[in-house]
């Protein structure tokens, strides 16, 4: 499959663009910030990446923390995953939160989350008044327990 991407700056090319490795599930995205951004703790920061996709029908973009990130600086992406849908055509933005306890200086460049393409399926919705009984039934929240023994 093929990733339709348009660049919205003249930095942007395949040279930036890419999985980091043969096994990576996700294209890391950069910074297109012209001057550097900090973002102090507590606060949250949209950032933009300088690229616009073109998703084909049934797909979508999902947009995921770094792992490297979150551990090292404890920033990481709010609404995690955020979706991009295959009709969405505007400049891919990433809500950036601290957490930590001291500012974050987002450079232009700066390796900020990553994007993973997944299939989807949308649905028909049948309202009925009762759900088939399943062992769980209505437990959640913890309710399984949180050892396995």
């Amino acid at each position: 499959m093929k990733l339709q991407v348009k660049p919205l700056t003249n930095d942007i090319s395949s040279d930036n663009l890419f999985y980091a490795t043969k096994g990576s599930a996700g294209i890391d995205l950069r910074a297109n910030n012209q001057k550097a951004e900090t973002i102090k703790p507590g606060e949250t920061k949209l950032i933009p990446t300088g690229i616009a996709i073109a998703l084909p029908q049934g797909y979508e973009a999902q947009v995921r923390p770094r792992s490297g990130l979150a551990l090292k600086h404890s920033i990481t992406v709010l609404n995690t995953p955020g979706t991009i849908d295959s009709d969405y055509r505007g400049e891919i933005g990433i809500i950036l939160i601290n957490h930590g306890k001291t500012d974050y200086i987002v450079e232009n460049g700066t390796r900020i989350a990553q994007m993973v393409i997944a299939k989807y399926e949308q649905v028909e919705l049948e309202f009925v008044q009762t759900l088939s009984d399943t062992q769980r039934g209505e437990g959640g929240f913890g309710s399984t327990g949180l050892k396995t023994s």
